[in-house]
């Protein structure tokens, strides 16, 4: 009886669903009439329960009572994805875009968008936090569009993983190794990939990279910078780094914290994690044929990083596979340098989760 209550909720949905798809209409006319609901539509919903915890519990039987099936949850579950992913949902199932962007499309039936008591076309594109319902006798296929998304579903679905740049797996192995913290954001693990980065946010990787953090958190002084509050630890990451040269502020009272930092800002950081440029250098219009020539970027995400938005996909990209560029004068890969300061150790290296080979 308990498997039975936990599979109610998604039943009922698929029940919902089956009707809309004989009444809802269409965007111009979204709404079942009063009458409908209460005769045909009470009809249908006791019917369909019926059957789907009937089958429901033969499945359950022939996996000796073990729980659900994979991919199928009976509340809503989050997971995150990356470009061309793709979600099969079945009928009655639930689809809710976190962040990103994504796509639907279905040969037959209905999609529903709950959210607006609308249909969505097939190839019709997701709204984030809209929660979407696919109709009865249709098979809809949600696609990720943008590098990365997060997405809540519920019910029976099928998951096809695409070949793309694994930015979240990266952004996984980086948290790992004490690299990346991610933000407080209470979904997608709090990473937070779909959203341009900051210049703190990017200082502050920029100081983990070079392995000393400890030192910026135990910093006690003044800085010149009046928009950086007084007695946080983005005062200690800033006035750290301006006292170590390796900023200089946007000006010479402003820091900018919250303002956007682009792809050759943060790759300048990375040089000067590196060896390879320092603070002294303010001309960053050949920042990127540098960090090329350093061995830092290949040529395909030179171009990558000159035709896309700069987000915090792209600042875990770039830090990712600098652990494995030289640092000038060396010998030495970063990620070497770091286990040698203690950052992380060989085995916590060996043990992050593991990236596919992939690079522009």
């Amino acid at each position: 009886m308990g498997k039975k209550i936990l599979l109610l909720l998604p039943l009922c949905l698929l029940a919902a669903a089956a009707v809309w798809a004989a009444a809802a209409g269409d965007t111009a006319d979204p709404l079942a009439s009063l009458s409908y609901l209460n005769g045909l539509f009470s009809e249908k919903v006791d019917a369909a329960v019926d059957t789907r915890l009937d089958s429901s519990d033969a499945l359950l039987r022939e996996n000796g009572g073990a729980g659900t099936p994979t991919g199928t949850a009976p509340v809503w579950s989050e997971t995150r994805l990356k470009q061309d992913d793709q979600v099969q949902a079945s009928t009655g199932s639930g689809v809710l875009l976190l962040a990103g962007s994504g796509q639907v499309t279905y040969p037959s039936g209905v999609v529903v968008d709950v959210t607006t008591g609308a249909v969505i076309p097939s190839g019709g594109s997701l709204e984030t936090r809209h929660r979407y319902l696919v109709a009865e006798d249709t098979n809809a296929n949600f696609t990720v569009t943008s590098k990365t998304a997060v997405l809540n579903w519920q019910g029976e679905c099928t998951f096809h993983t695409s070949t793309s740049a694994d930015y979240n797996a990266m952004a996984a192995a980086l948290k790992s190794l004490h690299l990346f913290q991610g933000s407080y954001t209470g979904y997608g693990q709090g990473f937070d990939l779909e959203v341009a980065p900051t210049r703190l946010q990017a200082l502050i990787m920029f100081i983990r990279v070079l392995g000393e953090e400890g030192e910026a958190l135990a910093w006690n002084g003044a800085i010149p910078f009046t928009d950086v509050q007084p007695g946080t630890n983005g005062e200690k990451y800033v006035g750290y780094a301006y006292q170590r040269g390796y900023t200089n502020g946007y000006s010479a009272t402003e820091f900018r914290p919250s303002a956007p930092v682009n792809a050759r800002q943060y790759a300048e950081f990375v040089l000067r994690a590196l060896g390879y440029s320092s603070a002294a250098n303010t001309d960053l219009s050949d920042t990127l044929l540098r960090a090329r020539n350093a061995g830092v970027l290949t040529e395909g995400e030179v171009s990558m990083l000159e035709r896309d938005p700069f987000l915090r996909a792209e600042l875990v990209y770039i830090s990712y596979y600098a652990l494995e560029a030289q640092v000038s004068g060396t010998g030495r890969t970063l990620g070497e340098r770091l286990m040698e300061k203690g950052v992380f150790t060989q085995w916590e290296r060996d043990t992050a989760p593991p990236v596919a080979s992939w690079r522009f």
